[in-house]
């Protein structure tokens, strides 16, 4: 696979590793990252779905939660067991829970909202660090999300624990350059399954006001992470890469 300039992606012999990879967006970065020549682990709570996933793409899985510290350290110790190296990680496994006003949040949700969307982001990237990146260099991509620039109604907790995502990337850039680049991409209304509940009632209506005219597919979010986790950004890190549709310009926007 190569970019839409025809530099070649370079992944082809490289290790990945996928939280959250076998449905939705990690599904479609887990799937793009395999057609671009990376031997893929996935990791995602449900054991048959990982295994499925692990058998469609030619890799390995590991079923478990990222809000388990030793779930990190066993996905760490499978891709380097299986594959040698581990090149690429990509932190997609989240939580939008609690949902609903802040003031009648749950603490012990936001709590876990914080160490599925934030903590395991950092536990992973210590772990691929310790075990690879250290001495051979890779390539760190967080799936934020557009939200965490921004207010909104009910999704306090999940946009305030991606604000922190957000921020613990660039952190983390700064931290482990040259050797390591570390990335996000922050999707916009995706056609997911954790997110059927806010497009399926009114896709047409939201679709028309986006200035890209329709909501995202995953396949929109993997292309961006592909190109991330390439040789083609190979002078880019510490940057947030949105992929929205327009959502950020659509006051701006004109109709047609």
């Amino acid at each position: 696979m190569t970019s839409t300039h025809g530099l070649p992606y370079g992944l082809r012999g490289r290790a990945a590793v996928v939280t959250g990879g076998t449905r939705g967006i990690g599904r479609a970065v887990a799937a793009a990252l395999a057609a671009a020549g990376a031997l893929v682990c996935v990791s995602a709570r449900d054991a048959a779905e990982v295994r499925r996933t692990a058998a469609e793409l030619g890799g390995v899985g590991l079923a478990g939660s990222v809000a388990e510290p030793e779930h990190a350290r066993e996905l760490t110790r499978l891709a380097l067991s299986e594959f040698g190296r581990l090149d690429i990680l990509v932190n997609n496994a989240a939580t939008n829970r609690p949902y609903g006003p802040l003031m009648d949040a749950d603490l012990g949700l936001w709590r876990e909202a914080f160490t599925v969307n934030v903590e395991a982001p950092l536990r992973l990237t210590q772990c691929a660090w310790r075990g690879w990146m250290r001495e051979h260099g890779g390539s760190v991509v967080n799936i934020c999300t557009e939200g965490a620039a921004h207010v909104g109604p009910d999704v306090g907790a999940y946009g305030t624990s991606k604000a922190a995502l957000l921020h613990l990337t660039e952190q983390l850039a700064g931290e482990l350059a040259p050797r390591v680049r570390v990335n996000s991409v922050s999707p916009g209304l995706v056609r997911t399954e954790m997110a059927r509940f806010m497009w399926e009632p009114r896709e047409d209506e939201i679709a028309a006001g986006l200035p890209l005219g329709r909501i995202g597919e995953p396949e929109d979010v993997a292309e961006a992470v592909l190109w991330l986790a390439s040789d083609a950004a190979r002078w880019v890190t510490g940057a947030d890469l949105v992929v929205d549709g327009g959502t950020r310009v659509r006051a701006a926007h004109l109709p047609t």
